[in-house]
């Protein structure tokens, strides 16, 4: 939200091709204002709770029930696996180092070789079955969520995934 005493047609329509979500113009209420802000409050909840369902490729996933689905069949993962997915799922096509998944998933932030990570992917990827393909290996760095179902599906049919 802008807040500014320029209040000309050409400041307003600047402030809103920058990203403004709202332009206010001194002098206003602060009624107004807190309505305003409401608004924009309500909207982007509203953008959070569409987030919450996760749907991609085969897989689904409804983080508030805590239920994932492949291929239509529904899995039961651990807290630890389902956190995990969503983790890589919201960090897609960006490579996650053990240590990080470490830190954020299991809370652990010692620096130690484990290779903890390593059997939890391994089994959450048997549990999607198909839809573990979506989970790369990046080797000595870590894991990626891909991009697209697609490109998991090419990378698998070219047989460059590493388990």
């Amino acid at each position: 939200v802008m807040l500014t005493a320029k209040g000309e047609e050409i400041d307003r329509v600047v402030g809103f091709e920058i990203g403004a979500d709202d332009y206010v113009v001194k002098p206003f209420s602060v009624r107004e204002l807190l309505l305003r802000l409401q608004v924009i409050l309500r909207r982007s909840q509203g953008e959070q709770e569409a987030a919450t369902n996760i749907e991609f490729g085969t897989l689904r996933v409804d983080r508030d029930a805590h239920r994932v689905w492949a291929a239509e069949q529904e899995l039961e993962l651990t807290a630890l696996e389902f956190k995990l997915l969503v983790t890589l799922y919201d960090r897609r096509n960006r490579v996650q180092s053990r240590s990080t998944l470490l830190s954020d998933v299991w809370g652990i932030d010692a620096d130690i070789t484990t290779r903890t990570v390593d059997t939890h992917v391994k089994r959450l990827r048997e549990k999607l079955g198909a839809a573990g393909d979506y989970i790369e290996t990046v080797r000595g760095v870590g894991y990626r969520f891909t991009d697209s179902p697609e490109a998991a599906a090419a990378q698998s049919a070219s047989g460059d995934a590493v388990p």
